[in-house]
């Protein structure tokens, strides 16, 4: 076959086409890891769950992460079995939920944890995420170790039931105590095969530490990010993605090596904007944006 030079501009034209567009493809294939902390909404859910899961798939989120479930009230007076269908109804997924595990950590009681388990099995979650911990379990560096020990436990009752566990930090995890930190020592004595971590990144930036050397320290632990953007004026508050004072271009150009599979916004206070506006502003920014 014989290709005429009209053909080939033609190719050529259509190959450029398809290298500009190459960024926009990235980001249209990358939707399906876009999610939103569902705390965000923690004062408009207990009104109108359903409502509220309706208006996170509008904001144009794809996966939700879910927090406060109980046995007794399950999520938002939804079984955990209801709410499943809730979020399939409004084309929703969600791989990840924070669930309290000071009282396993405490006593080693599986009662909580149970429940959490059938939660998350019925959400089709993968990461049963510990979401912070009561500081009196990590008082002193052997608890560090202690509590790594059994978060390897925890993660190994997790894989049996077809789990992960994650841990998602704060701040205090960096406050330095006989030589060493909490965030260290989990990093460096958790199964890097069963513990993933939740790296919310605003508040490593509060703690004073720089993202990307922990994830050039640690490739590969990072399944999860918390993405929410400081305030310019007062680093105490949030504000919407793109907006702030984190270099989020910079940091989330390193999420292969970070090994980033889901990228979750969440944004714990709302200033002069309604919460919807707000969640909205911050899914466009990543998809238009940030081509992850």
């Amino acid at each position: 076959m014989t290709t005429t030079r009209r053909t080939f501009l033609a190719q050529a034209g259509m190959a450029a086409a398809g290298i500009m567009l190459a960024p926009q493809l990235a980001s249209a294939k990358s939707l399906n890891g876009i999610g939103l902390q569902l705390y965000s909404l923690r004062d408009e859910l207990p009104k109108d769950v359903k409502g509220v899961i309706a208006k996170v798939a509008k904001a144009g989120y794809k996966e939700v992460e879910t927090f406060g479930y109980s046995r007794q009230n399950g999520f938002w007076g939804l079984s955990a079995k209801e709410f499943a269908a809730l979020l399939k109804a409004n084309g929703l997924k969600s791989p990840s939920g924070h669930y309290g595990l000071d009282e396993y950590f405490g006593t080693g009681s599986m009662d909580e944890f149970n429940s959490y388990i059938e939660a998350a099995k019925a959400l089709g979650q993968t990461y049963i995420v510990v979401p912070s911990l009561n500081h009196d379990l990590i008082k002193t560096a052997a608890d560090f170790r202690s509590i790594a020990e059994k978060m390897n436990k925890a993660a190994r009752i997790c894989k049996a039931h077809g789990l992960k566990l994650g841990y998602h930090n704060h701040n205090f995890e960096w406050k330095e105590t006989e030589g060493t930190t909490f965030y260290d020592t989990i990093l460096n004595h958790t199964d890097p095969k069963l513990v993933a971590m939740e790296m919310d990144i605003y508040w490593v930036v509060r703690a004073g530490k720089d993202p990307v050397e922990i994830f050039k320290k640690h490739p590969g632990r990072f399944a999860m990010v918390h993405i929410k953007d400081m305030d310019k004026a007062n680093h105490e508050l949030n504000t919407e993605i793109g907006s702030g004072a984190i270099d989020y271009k910079g940091i989330l150009a390193k999420a292969k090596l970070a090994g980033i599979k889901h990228y979750i916004v969440e944004q714990e206070n709302f200033t002069n904007i309604d919460p919807f506006v707000s969640i909205a502003k911050s899914a466009k920014y990543l998809k238009t944006k940030l081509y992850l």
